[in-house]
C-alpha cells in the first residue's frame, strides 16, 4: 500500500489554502486553522487544505471534497475533479445529526446530494452514523474514518500533572441548539460539588443563564481563545463534561485527548472510540453523574482514565493510523 498525501477541498469556504507538509507541526496560536476536523485528514498525511479545485495540481490524485451547505458549487467543483482524473470521496462538513436532517430536508439539497453521492468514487463518514445515510443516497465504497488527532506528536501533549488540575471544564456552548444539550450539562455541573469552568460566546446572556443554572460561581471565559490557549485552559481540569446528543465527529473529546483529561457524556465519534465508558452513548445523565464523581474524587481513577484513552487513541485516533486508514482506503478506489 502506497501512503496517501490527501487534497481536502472545501469550495468556496472561509478557510484559506494551507499547506501541512510537516504534518500537524508544533501549536502555533497565530496559525490559519489548527490541525483539526477536517483540516486533520489534509495534515496527517501531510497534504494540502484547498478553497478552489483549480489550485490542486495535475499530481495530485487523491482528493476528499468537503460537501457544504452550497450543494450546487459542491457538485460543479466534484464534475472539475473527476474530468481532471482525480480519485474524489466526499464528506460532508457538517456532520452532525441534525446539520444533515436541516441540509437535506431541503428537496433541492436532498437531489444533488444524491447525485454527488452517485459521482463520487467513495463516501467518507466522519461519524459512524452517517454510514447508512451516503449508502441510502447511492455511495460507494462509503467507509467511517474517524478525524484524527496529532496524539502521537509530543509537541501537541498538553497534559499537566494531576495535581495541578482541578474541577470540571464545560465542552458545549451552544445554549440554543437543543442536541447539544449545553443547559444540561451546565446544570449537572452545579451538583456535582466541584469548581466549573464556562465558555460563554453570548455576553451578558450567556452569563444570566450560566448564574440561573447554580453556577454563580462559575470561573467564564469570555469568547474564543486561539487554540493552543484554549487547550492550556483544558488542561488544567479533572474532567471535561458535556450532554452532547448530537452524533458529531468529536472535537470536545479530540481536545480533551490532547489535554490528558477524561471526557464524560458526548456521543460523538472519537468519545465512543476513545471514551467508551464514559461517553454518553447509550448512557443516562444520572450514570454520567456518578461517573463524573468518581473521577472528581479519586485522583487514581482519573488518572487510568486518561492513560486508558490515549492507548485508544495511539492506536485509533492518532496522525499515524489514520493515514494509514486513509492511504487503504484510496487504495481502493
Amino acid at each position: 500500500m502506497r501512503p496517501v498525501q490527501l487534497a481536502v477541498l472545501n469550495p468556496g469556504g472561509n478557510d484559506r489554502e494551507q499547506a501541512f507538509p510537516n504534518g500537524a507541526g508544533a501549536p502555533d496560536a497565530a496559525a490559519a486553522h489548527p490541525p483539526v476536523n477536517y483540516h486533520a485528514y489534509a495534515a496527517c498525511t501531510g497534504g494540502v487544505f484547498y478553497r478552489e479545485p483549480a489550485r490542486i495540481p495535475g499530481g495530485e490524485g487523491a482528493v476528499l471534497l468537503v460537501l457544504r451547505r452550497d450543494l450546487k458549487h459542491c457538485l460543479k467543483a466534484l464534475r472539475h475533479l473527476k474530468e481532471g482524473g482525480k480519485q474524489v470521496a466526499v464528506s460532508l462538513k457538517e456532520s452532525g445529526l441534525h446539520q444533515v436532517a436541516m441540509l437535506l430536508g431541503d428537496a433541492g439539497n436532498l437531489s444533488m446530494f444524491r447525485e454527488i453521492c452517485a459521482l463520487a468514487d467513495g463516501c467518507l463518514a466522519s461519524t459512524s452514523d452517517l454510514v447508512g445515510v451516503y449508502e441510502a443516497a447511492g455511495g460507494r465504497r462509503v467507509r467511517f474514518i474517524p478525524t484524527p488527532y496529532p496524539v502521537d506528536s509530543e509537541e501537541w501533549n498538553f497534559a499537566i500533572p494531576f495535581a495541578e488540575r482541578s474541577g470540571i471544564f464545560i465542552g458545549t456552548r451552544e445554549w440554543d441548539t437543543p442536541s447539544r444539550n449545553h443547559a444540561g450539562a451546565v446544570l449537572l455541573a452545579s451538583t456535582l460539588g466541584a469548581p466549573v469552568t464556562v465558555v460563554n460566546e453570548d455576553g451578558r446572556a450567556g452569563r444570566k443563564r450560566i448564574e440561573a443554572a447554580g453556577l454563580a460561581e462559575a470561573r467564564v471565559i469570555e469568547g474564543r481563545l486561539p487554540y493552543p490557549d484554549y487547550l492550556r485552559l483544558v488542561a488544567g481540569h479533572r474532567i471535561v463534561l458535556q450532554l452532547d446528543r448530537s452524533a458529531v465527529p468529536g472535537q470536545v473529546a479530540g481536545d480533551a485527548l490532547l489535554c490528558g483529561v477524561p471526557c464524560v457524556g458526548g456521543d460523538g465519534a472519537v468519545e465512543r472510540i476513545a471514551f467508551p465508558d464514559l461517553c454518553g452513548f447509550r448512557r443516562e445523565s444520572a450514570n454520567l453523574a456518578k461517573l463524573a464523581s468518581v473521577l472528581l474524587r479519586d485522583e487514581a481513577a482519573c488518572a487510568g482514565a486518561a492513560a486508558q484513552a490515549r492507548d485508544i487513541a495511539l492506536k485509533r485516533l492518532s496522525f499515524t493510523a489514520v493515514a494509514e486508514e486513509l492511504g487503504a482506503y484510496y487504495s481502493t478506489f
